[in-house]
């Protein structure tokens, strides 16, 4: 016999089994990003959030009346909400952000991204690099969601309240308010908190004046004060 047919005669080796194809962005590709409690469930094919049909059976005609807008892409809209909290005890422990992280992550369902120091400042013992927040960005469903339930759960549970101030604009079309407790949230568990600590929500609009972002918030459902205008300020005084 030949070398030839005595490797022919040899039994073929068997094939590896083929690894599973992870896809890029998370583990045996599942979407969505990671939070504290584990991956985001996927949403059902179809799935609109009921805030996003309020804006657009309700708000976007309200809006068209009340300002005479001749095309539908001139009604101003949210773009994305922004949830920010600051923690100056993070300096002596930094510790303390992991708490924060996890706060955020139970009350908007999304990783925060943690704020550091841009530069030192001695007298607050604070360095660049250090620490000192967590903040994250809600866009689409994410911000439909929490701003349900914004509406819908928390803020009824705020202590004695009389609507959300109308300072909070900036001249742009955006809005920010400031809650003392995370605690309104009925994500949080009481028993788990171990400090009282406040957060800053800004609304991102398109609107061009904060008279039609005020506008857009109210018929949204945010429970707005009565906006006071030049002249109401002047016949007070």
């Amino acid at each position: 016999m030949s070398a030839e047919q005595a490797k022919a005669a040899k039994p073929a080796k068997p094939a590896k089994p083929a690894s599973p194809a992870v896809k890029k962005g998370g583990k045996e590709g599942q979407k969505g990003p990671m939070t504290v409690a584990g991956n985001r469930p996927p949403l059902p094919a179809g799935y609109v959030a009921r805030m996003k049909t309020h804006y657009l059976t309700k708000v976007v005609p309200a809006l068209s009346k009340r300002f005479d807008y001749q095309n539908p892409m001139q009604v101003p809209r949210l773009v994305k909400i922004v949830v920010n909290v600051g923690e100056g005890d993070a300096v002596g422990n930094p510790k303390v952000i992991d708490n924060v992280v996890k706060e955020i992550s139970i009350i908007t369902g999304q990783r925060p991204a943690v704020s550091k120091a841009r530069k030192s400042i001695s007298n607050f013992k604070l360095r660049a690099g250090m620490p000192i927040g967590a903040f994250v960005t809600l866009r689409r469903t994410q911000m439909w969601e929490f701003l349900d339930r914004l509406i819908s759960t928390a803020a009824p549970r705020i202590r004695d309240f009389r609507g959300l101030p109308d300072k909070g604009f900036d001249g742009h079309g955006n809005y920010t308010v400031g809650f003392k407790e995370q605690i309104i949230f009925p994500e949080i568990d009481l028993d788990m908190v171990e400090k009282i600590r406040g957060m800053d929500v800004t609304f991102v609009t398109t609107a061009r004046t904060d008279v039609e972002a005020y506008e857009l918030l109210k018929e949204l459902g945010l429970p707005m004060r009565k906006r006071e205008t030049q002249t109401q300020v002047a016949d007070a005084a």
